[in-house]
């Protein structure tokens, strides 16, 4: 987080304090670093330069539209799996032809949405899919592109919530499973098979089973192509992991990574294809946006207990799900580090769960009023966030040099029931 270091005894974003973004937009508030957020970016455009290839940004991660606006100026792409999170891509100046739609779950409302603004493509991880976006288009007098998600059953060595390529999971196709319903996608009337598609899941240290799985869908692609039936893109997902601050080294720079699949495609290219190109896809989300955020949150009350130590925080589960979700450890530091002795507490919310902690056995020098900053909090943070406790989910600040820019405003509580109705 090259973007986020002390200045002068002070945490600052860029060349900005966060003691003066708090006192400014009060805390919990995100804030985002428009530096890290494009260098990370960069990371994966820069190698795609002069290629056929595009980066489509995994906007689950944080869908923020200044964020979305900043990465569409980019060049970037966007990897969906709502059709809320389409129309964040069109407000936002993103271009629905660079749009890849993923999930296994898409409405037909979704798909005649997707259809009608002209997405790139469909990832479809189901027959029973297949002919639900082949019906839709059917209706409307249109052909869908579409893309086979393949499950390779890789093992991605991440937290099993996060694992997407093994036979458990729900996600996409099953490999032994794929040629036939290649098939099928070839023969339904309204549907143009265009790719391949996989995502073997997220926060990954390693690329070797990132590599492991291009190798299954190359593969894959040879046995297709034998069949007529001939792709125009292969999509390697995305799933590079980031450093929560444990010391896990993910494969960094993410260009590295980027030169090994090229690498890789560029050699089979040269042994089976003579040469033919295909179009590749990534879709990173963690990786570009992660460590591009912190999350500002205050110190409300110190809590000695007989076996633990409590700081007890503003911030809370529903602002930062990760940790109570995933038992994530995430790192934390005092925006005005504190001199004296330390002592180890766990961090909880105000929420009304057990489950509410945000870090636990942290060595801290803090007093009530200090503001703390969670680290790394750029991606699932605000977009996991809930309304939990009719608690306002916290204001969003992009930082660009010197300059502050608040990009969500705090929510306050009456707009949170303004949609209830009472019966009368």
């Amino acid at each position: 987080m090259s973007h986020f270091a002390l200045q002068n005894g002070v945490l600052h974003a860029e060349r900005v304090s966060l003691s003066a973004i708090a006192a400014q937009f009060g805390t919990p508030t995100y804030v985002y670093s428009k530096a890290q957020l494009l260098e990370n970016f960069d990371g994966y455009a820069a190698p795609c330069q002069g290629r056929d290839a595009l980066v489509c940004y995994a906007m689950k991660a944080n869908s923020n539209l200044a964020i979305l606006d900043l990465l569409a100026r980019r060049g970037a792409g966007f990897d969906i799996v709502s059709g809320g999170e389409l129309l964040r891509v069109i407000a936002a100046g993103g271009d629905p032809g660079k749009v890849i739609f993923s999930g296994v779950g898409k409405t037909m409302a979704e798909i005649a949405l997707a259809l009608e603004k002209g997405i790139l493509c469909f990832n479809v991880e189901s027959i029973p899919e297949l002919h639900r976006i082949n019906e839709v288009a059917g209706r409307m007098g249109k052909r869908a592109p579409v893309s086979l998600r393949v499950n390779p059953n890789v093992d991605p060595k991440t937290h099993p919530y996060i694992a997407t390529g093994l036979k458990a999971s729900k996600f996409g196709v099953a490999f032994d499973d794929a040629l036939a319903t290649y098939r099928t996608a070839a023969a339904l009337p309204h549907l143009d098979v265009v790719g391949i598609d996989c995502h073997i899941g997220s926060q990954l240290l390693d690329d070797a089973p990132l590599l492991e799985a291009l190798d299954k869908l190359i593969e894959l692609i040879d046995t297709l192509d034998a069949e007529g039936i001939h792709l125009h893109h292969l999509d390697v997902g995305g799933g590079l992991g980031i450093d929560y601050g444990t010391g896990d080294q993910p494969p960094v720079p993410a260009s590295d990574y980027v030169e090994r699949v090229f690498a890789r495609i560029d050699a089979w290219r040269a042994e089976k294809h003579g040469g033919q190109a295909i179009k590749v896809i990534f879709e990173p989300g963690r990786s570009i946006v992660g460590n591009a955020g912190v999350l500002l949150m205050s110190v409300e009350f110190l809590k000695p207990g007989e076996s633990k130590n409590f700081c007890v925080i503003d911030a809370a589960m529903n602002d930062m799900a990760r940790p109570a979700l995933y038992q994530a450890w995430m790192d934390v530091k005092p925006v005005k580090p504190r001199a004296g002795d330390t002592v180890v507490y766990d961090l909880v919310g105000p929420v009304c769960e057990s489950g509410d902690w945000l870090a636990r056995d942290r060595a801290l020098a803090v007093e009530p009023g200090d503001v703390l900053a969670m680290m790394a909090a750029g991606a699932y943070g605000f977009t996991m966030a809930s309304n939990y406790n009719t608690r306002g989910r916290a204001a969003e600040v992009l930082v660009d040099g010197e300059q502050v820019h608040l990009v969500r405003r705090r929510e306050d509580p009456a707009e949170l029931f303004a949609l209830e109705s009472l019966v009368k």
